[in-house]
């Protein structure tokens, strides 16, 4: 597959051949369909977020297809289109993720940050932060809207 990669802060990404990652248990194969660019991911370039996974592929605003899922995995089936948010993963038992709080998790794991992200063809996620996105909205117009979410949430 192809991915823009970010090897080194402060350069630009680099177009490269990777192979195509496989899900594990809890995870989903999608293949991405539209991944917006946010701020946050030139701040990640630019090196103003401490200590990214290096090499990463940028991108979390994705939205894409399930091409394959995980054996624990039963809320996705194949051909289903789903989106990737900016929280990618947490620790499951702190006090913050047992009251379903857990961007604030100590151990909180972040699409294009720490997990490879969407800037490719295909990307692997964690269906347990993945959302299901109705076929009402095009895949160009949902893709941003799971950072607004996690801005909504902190107005509120």
């Amino acid at each position: 597959m192809r991915a823009m990669v970010l090897e080194r802060l402060h350069h630009p990404l680099k177009l490269e051949s990777r192979d195509i990652p496989k899900p594990n248990e809890h995870q989903l194969l999608i293949r991405v369909k539209a991944c917006g660019i946010c701020r946050t991911d030139l701040h990640v370039v630019d090196g103003e977020l401490p200590h990214p996974k290096l090499p990463i592929v940028p991108g979390h605003q994705i939205v894409g297809v399930v091409e394959e899922s995980g054996r624990e995995v039963r809320h996705f089936k194949k051909g289903q289109r789903v989106g990737v948010p900016w929280l990618g993963g947490s620790c499951g038992i702190c006090k913050f993720c047992r009251s379903g709080r857990e961007n604030l998790c100590d151990q909180a794991q972040f699409t294009g940050y720490q997990l490879d992200g969407g800037f490719a063809e295909y990307c692997i996620a964690d269906a347990r932060f993945c959302f299901p996105i109705p076929d009402a909205y095009p895949n160009e117009q949902a893709a941003p809207l799971f950072v607004l979410a996690l801005l909504a949430i902190g107005l509120s």
